[in-house]
């Protein structure tokens, strides 16, 4: 994108339309607009809002795509009710309410550059029941899309046991054992987000395939006895340090020659690229204490810091789809 006047100002106030779809997904207005059109006033009443705000909210998302309006009633067209519907089966809203409790961090990013973090953030599971369950959602919504591809690209060997740690909702769980029947897992998460997983995994076909194991990564043990462990979109929560001590746990859970894989964002050796990671590190620093994006030659000096050898970039990254795998000797 060229560098203008005019380009550098929509980049500027491009929180603006963020902030307008975001409170559109937080009051549900598409999921009611998609079943009827309604007014303003309709609209307002139904939801405990002020006509005022409601009528500015709408019409703003007209123009933006989102929203039709005719003779002064407006809907939500059936490729925007696709992904902003809170029933369809293609719904992006867990991930963007996520997106929305986030929000409020980014306002106080100029404060974290400057000062630092200094209280240890709440983590991605110590929230609210429905807050939790917009943070499972969401990243059901992304691997629900990612999985097939990331188990294509991986693959899964002769591997028979595999721990996913941190498995949230099972989706990769779920996609290595479809593509190698030959396959168990173990899905390792704290208790309620087991639960979200024990629920969603049931309906499928691999269901009797999988062992569910509740604990916290960070203070306990990691179930023993596999030979293939998955780490998806996990280590850039962490300080270095702190994959470290998570790689020594996987480590012991792995039966010698077992192999590790690491989903997650792996940067340039200048930390400039790819433009998804350098945002995603942005995140980390106003979310976590120690967090970030790294590079494969980071990821490998804290792979065989906890013992693993062999390592290597089976795919490069993109949006959080690099992938890394190391070998226990």
């Amino acid at each position: 994108m060229p560098l203008t006047p005019d380009t550098i100002m929509s980049q500027a106030l491009a929180f603006m339309g963020s902030r307008v779809l975001l409170t559109a997904v937080e009051l549900d207005v598409f999921t009611r607009l998609a079943q009827g059109p309604a007014s303003a006033d309709e609209l307002a009443a139904e939801l405990n809002a002020t006509p005022r705000g409601i009528a500015v909210l709408l019409d703003a998302l007209v123009p933006m795509g989102f929203l039709v309006k005719e003779q002064g009633k407006y809907h939500c067209p059936p490729d925007a009710a696709a992904f902003l519907t809170k029933d369809s089966p293609r719904s992006l809203l867990p991930m963007m309410l996520h997106g929305a409790r986030g929000w409020h961090r980014w306002a106080n990013l100029t404060d974290t550059v400057r000062h630092g973090r200094k209280a240890a953030p709440t983590t991605s599971y110590d929230q609210t029941s429905a807050e939790q369950a917009n943070f499972i959602g969401g990243m059901h919504v992304i691997a629900s899309r990612l999985a097939r591809t990331i188990v294509a690209a991986a693959g899964t060997g002769s591997a028979t046991r595999l721990l996913d740690i941190g498995g949230a909702s099972g989706s990769y769980t779920q996609a290595f054992l479809e593509a190698s029947p030959g396959l168990t897992a173990t899905l390792f998460d704290l208790p309620p987000v087991v639960e979200i997983a024990r629920r969603r995994l049931a309906a499928t076909s691999v269901a009797d395939r999988v062992t569910f194991a509740a604990g916290d990564f960070y203070r306990d043990e990691l179930p023993p006895g596999h030979d293939l462990a998955l780490l998806s979109a996990i280590i850039h929560q962490n300080s270095p340090e702190q994959n470290v001590e998570l790689y020594r746990k996987a480590w012991r859970a792995l039966v010698p020659g077992g192999r590790l894989l690491i989903r997650d964002h792996v940067m340039n050796e200048d930390h400039t690229g790819p433009a998804a990671g350098t945002l995603f590190a942005v995140n980390m620093l106003i979310g976590t204490l120690g967090g970030g994006t790294y590079s494969y030659a980071e990821i490998k000096a804290t792979l065989e810091a906890a013992g693993f050898a062999r390592s290597a970039l089976i795919q490069p990254d993109e949006k959080m789809t690099g992938l890394i795998e190391a070998f226990k000797p």
